[in-house]
């Protein structure tokens, strides 16, 4: 019993070695992050089409729940870029941006999504999101960010411009040049460009003035809320909003309320594909941060529970005013560099949110539009990585067609049919790969016991035995190229007393397959030749001894390749070389 609660509760693992050292690493953590997690949360909220406060709002319970039923120390969950774009894309399409329906839709894809996260978690289902391939997921990745600081820039010139791809978007705006706002661009360009001197050159500057390590890091995470404070004032002290630059206005005080998502069977069915889309790109990169972050302690995760863990974080967004959430991977690293050591700095970091929802918002009234989005520019800039097209072009084409289909789909059609046609190209050029595995004949490596491929090594080889290793499961889409192979290899009246299917690397045999092994086995009997497998797998074998082709097999079934040789080579060996 207490075993299963500790699996399904990290908190009693970790909670019960809490102390006041790892209390105080957590509250500095959770200081630097809030700092950080304000303005963040704001930019990400307007960049889903909700109201300011919303991502405030997600970035309180959610994170409690994470640092309860969550498995890493670090990780700092909350509205991330990607997944506030996927949800102005799903709800965007089923209610209009700033009616009350919108913020409903919004709390409904939360909730989805947590119910669907918990759902695998549960059944311990993690391995679905390895069906979104590295390649598939850094283009997506790298697209988003292009499209998010495209749709962003509307805000730094202070025009109307719109459009859901990268062409429109392009299009919206050099129609609308003309209409620049220059007190927006006033504030917009330089925010930019002092955010950027933030993440590069402030923390060096200070190092040269002899600000010491630890307090020129903090007060680099706390540049962001520099930028906001400044053209806040700005905007204040100049009466800029009356002039038309846009501001925040009134942001709701007090903390989150309570709220019921949408549960009408429209909305359920048109937002239950995103919902399963926005989960599983969200849980991709948050167990990928997670990972990365747990090796540098030398900890690890569970990704099944981290499964739990998200779920119940969208849960609580869905119950607070909030929208889809995820790990992110830039709050999670100043997390950990702040010296976080166990998920109570999530939770002290929820703290400090809700400090400033309850009692600071009525100070960002007059925070500019062209702040936030300074601030998302400067964000996913940093995710844009373009090199992958090269990395990947030099080392696998098939991965590079995934990864430049997933990019040009998801900037010229959307975000959704980019990641699922990404999704899609992967699977197929799988299939396509396996689908013609690599089979080597091999010979015996003279004076060892290794077999070793035929045109690659001087081996010796017996002209009455032929020895193919498939270094691939055998499945029904590469089934028949067995069969094929085997029947090119053997004709009639050809010198070959004995067939042998070298297995060390067949970890499946399918139905569709067993069938080509029984076919191969009747050819081969046909002609008067032993047909033979080596090296089989424990599991392989468990699967073959419950049917009838070990009974019907004209041959023999061995341990080692070595003991294939030696029970069926003859006298008249020939050397091959290379």
């Amino acid at each position: 019993m207490i075993r299963t609660l500790r699996r399904y509760l990290p908190i009693l693992d970790w909670g019960r070695h809490y102390d006041g050292a790892a209390f105080g690493s957590d509250a500095l953590a959770a200081l630097i992050v809030t700092i950080m997690l304000i303005p963040q949360s704001l930019a990400y909220a307007l960049l889903a089409g909700l109201p300011a406060e919303a991502g405030i709002y997600a970035s309180i319970l959610p994170i409690v729940l994470y640092a309860i039923f969550g498995t890493s120390r670090s990780l700092a969950v909350g509205p991330v870029a990607v997944v506030s774009l996927l949800t102005a894309t799903a709800v965007g399409q089923v209610a209009e941006q700033g009616a009350a329906g919108y913020a409903t839709a919004a709390l409904t894809l939360a909730g989805l999504s947590g119910m669907f996260l918990i759902l695998l978690g549960v059944f311990r289902l993690g391995i679905l999101a390895n069906f979104l391939s590295h390649p598939v997921i850094a283009g997506f990745i790298t697209a988003s960010g292009i499209l998010i600081a495209t749709s962003q820039l509307r805000h730094i010139l202070g025009i109307e411009a719109g459009g859901h791809t990268l062409i429109e978007m392009v299009a919206s705006i050099g129609a609308n040049l003309g209409q620049i706002h220059l007190a927006t661009l006033a504030i917009g360009v330089p925010a930019t460009a002092f955010l950027f001197w933030v993440r590069r050159g402030m923390k060096p500057a200070l190092l040269k003035l002899g600000v010491s390590a630890t307090l020129a890091d903090v007060m680099t995470k706390a540049g962001p809320v520099l930028a906001v404070v400044v053209t806040t004032l700005a905007v204040w002290v100049l009466s800029l909003d009356r002039v038309g630059v846009a501001v925040i206005g009134d942001v709701p005080q007090g903390l989150p309320p309570f709220t019921l998502p949408g549960l009408s069977p429209d909305l359920v069915r048109q937002l239950l594909v995103p919902a399963i889309l926005i989960s599983i790109i969200g849980f991709v990169e948050s167990v990928s941060v997670a990972q990365t972050l747990a090796a540098k302690r030398r900890e690890r995760i569970d990704p099944d529970q981290e499964l739990i863990g998200l779920g119940a974080a969208n849960l609580g967004a869905a119950f607070t005013g909030g929208y889809p959430v995820t790990g992110g991977f830039s709050r999670s690293v100043v997390n950990d560099d702040a010296g976080a050591a166990t998920p109570a700095a999530g939770a002290y970091t929820a703290v400090g949110l809700a400090f400033a929802a309850a009692f600071l918002t009525p100070l960002i009234y007059y925070l500019p539009n062209a702040t936030l989005a300074a601030t998302i520019i400067v964000a996913v800039l940093g995710l844009v990585d373009l090199s992958i097209l090269r990395r990947t072009w030099a080392y696998s084409r098939g991965d590079f067609a995934a990864v430049a289909i997933t990019i040009l789909l998801t900037l010229g059609a959307g975000v959704e049919i980019g990641v699922a046609t990404g999704v899609v190209v992967s699977l197929l050029l799988h299939l396509v790969k396996t689908s013609k595995p690599h089979v080597a004949e091999v010979g015996l490596v003279p004076g060892t016991h290794h077999f070793r491929n035929v045109d690659r090594h001087a081996v010796e080889t017996d002209p009455g035995l032929l020895t193919l290793r498939i270094d691939e499961s055998l499945y029904f889409v590469n089934a028949r190229f067995l069969e094929t192979l085997v029947q090119d290899r053997v004709t009639e009246g050809c010198a070959l007393r004995h067939v042998v299917l070298m297995c060390p690397a067949v970890n499946d045999i399918d139905f569709s397959a067993l069938e080509s092994l029984e076919a191969v086995n009747l050819r081969l009997t046909k002609l008067g030749i032993g047909f033979h497998l080596s090296e089989v797998k424990g599991p392989v074998m468990d699967r073959l001894n419950t049917t009838h082709f070990l009974d019907a097999l004209n041959g023999r079934v061995f341990l080692s390749q070595y003991d294939a040789w030696t029970a069926l080579a003859g006298t008249s060996s020939r050397s091959a070389a290379e």
